[in-house]
């Protein structure tokens, strides 16, 4: 893996009587002064990269657990990783707030600052995922599985694996957080680096975890919870050195200040919490969406279509559109950091042409090879089937909307306007696709197609507000800091 964030270099002026000699920049500076749209996709390609990569460990599990255990260990994923996003959100928040301001300072060129905001995310992280969300996760599993209505069968195979990813999650938090600070510093390529290292430990695990190699046994379902934690594990170890070593875009401060940081803590939630409150009101929703699958005639089929289709198919454009929301807050913060505010303006919306090429680009494989990749996954029930086709033909539509949604968030998260995201998430993600399917359960027989209808009515309201919000420019104004570095 490199050491250096970019090429580029600049000549250090040294005292009389000593050599110069070149010192490489510590952030890359053509993010805010050269070609823009070549600056959006040197963020953008290695990010999305990454997280097509990152997606395809849930795509293994799913593929594995399939053939091995059947749709109803396809159905148990979904749910528990739809329960257990809901608090992983909620802590990853903070990384949000520290992208804001990791993105402001190295704009601004000042890295002490940068190394203090990364340093105080990863205390708090750790101290919330260690001491709140592992104790109560374990022991709050069983109900929140009922919350979501899982039948029997799916809830045996689900408990296990949501108790194993409460559990051990610190891992995954750490690789969360070092991903999202260096490409905010302007690094998106070893945060790649490090994503293509875990999917393959992830995979090798899975392999052995779930189906059975020699002497280990066959572990199902909680084997693909067991691979992700491991491999999460072994990468963040080996990040958390480097990032004392130093060496990075960013890095652990060198000399002292490692207790709590009170200021900085505050301004990542100030920056944070709105984001978190708007991924648990999300997913809370998506819980809730949830609870009305389950209560069709074919729940089981309906749940199964709905974690290989929306969760894992569907997340070849939303987990691109989320390497592009990432790029559009990095470069749109930096330049708003180095004083640049129309070119930030102008960063979101390249970011979004992008987003928007991708998802028709996929959505065409969604709507003419729907049975093929179904059966990638070992989806050969009749029911789950038919039902799975007529979700991903509204999904090749939906993904449009959705991509574009995701990139102009990012431009609001990134230049400090992470509360409108909040508004517009719950207006869009909660109360007009749960409203749509209350009201159709009221007046007539609840049916799939109503629940795919309602989702696509959302992502295309959060992409109108999104757009609008956005050209407002209100962004603008917001100011940044968390004192002397």
């Amino acid at each position: 893996m490199t050491e250096s964030l970019s090429s580029t270099a600049e000549l250090e002026i040294p005292p009389a009587g000593r050599p110069a000699h070149v010192v490489p920049r510590r952030y890359d500076r053509s993010i805010v002064e050269g070609p823009l749209v070549s600056a959006v996709w040197r963020i953008a390609w290695p990010t999305m990269l990454t997280n097509i990569i990152g997606g395809l460990q849930g795509i293994v599990d799913h593929i594995l657990v399939g053939h091995l255990v059947g749709f109803t260990g396809n159905a148990a994923i979904g749910v528990a990783w739809q329960i257990f996003l809901v608090v992983i959100i909620f802590i990853t928040s903070i990384f949000i707030g520290m992208s804001v301001l990791v993105a402001r300072f190295a704009g601004a060129g000042e890295e002490a600052k940068v190394n203090r905001t990364v340093y105080q995310a990863f205390l708090v992280a750790i101290g919330i995922s260690v001491l709140i969300m592992a104790p109560l996760g374990y022991v709050l599993a069983p109900t929140l599985l009922d919350v979501v209505n899982a039948t029997p069968v799916v809830k045996a195979e689900a408990l296990p694996f949501l108790r194993i990813m409460f559990l051990f999650s610190s891992g995954m938090m750490v690789f969360f957080m070092l991903g999202g600070a260096l490409r905010s510093a302007g690094d998106a390529r070893t945060p790649m680096r490090l994503g293509i290292a875990l999917t393959v430990l992830n995979i090798i695990f899975n392999v052995i975890l779930i189906d059975g190699v020699g002497p280990v046994p066959a572990f199902g379902t909680r084997g693909a919870a067991m691979g992700t934690v491991t491999a999460s594990a072994i990468v963040s170890g080996y990040a958390l050195v480097r990032l004392w070593r130093g060496g990075w875009a960013v890095s652990f401060p060198r000399h002292g200040g490692y207790g709590p940081d009170w200021a900085i803590i505050r301004a990542l939630f100030r920056f944070g919490l709105p984001t978190g409150i708007q991924g648990i009101a999300m997913n809370i929703g998506g819980v809730l969406m949830l609870s009305f699958i389950g209560s069709l005639a074919e729940s089981a089929a309906a749940q199964a279509a709905f974690a290989v289709s929306y969760s894992q198919l569907f997340s070849l454009i939303t987990w691109t559109s989320v390497g592009l929301m990432g790029a559009a807050a990095a470069v749109a913060g930096q330049n708003l950091g180095a004083g640049k505010p129309d070119r930030a303006e102008r960063s979101v919306h390249v970011a979004a042409w992008f987003g928007a090429a991708v998802a028709a680009f996929v959505g065409i494989f969604f709507a003419l090879l729907p049975r093929q990749l179904l059966a990638i996954f070992g989806m050969h029930d009749a029911a789950a089937v038919s039902i799975g086709v007529q979700l991903l033909h509204v999904l090749s539509v939906s993904g449009f909307f959705i991509a574009v949604a995701l990139t102009y968030t990012g431009g609001l998260q990134g230049t400090g306007d992470t509360k409108s995201p909040l508004y517009i998430s719950i207006v869009s993600q909660v109360v007009v696709p749960l409203g749509i399917c209350f009201v159709v359960q009221r007046v007539t027989t609840l049916a799939p197609l109503h629940i795919w209808l309602a989702i696509l009515a959302g992502h295309v309201t959060r992409c109108a507000l999104s757009v609008v919000r956005f050209n407002q420019g209100k962004w603008r104004g917001i100011a940044v800091d968390i004192g002397r570095g």
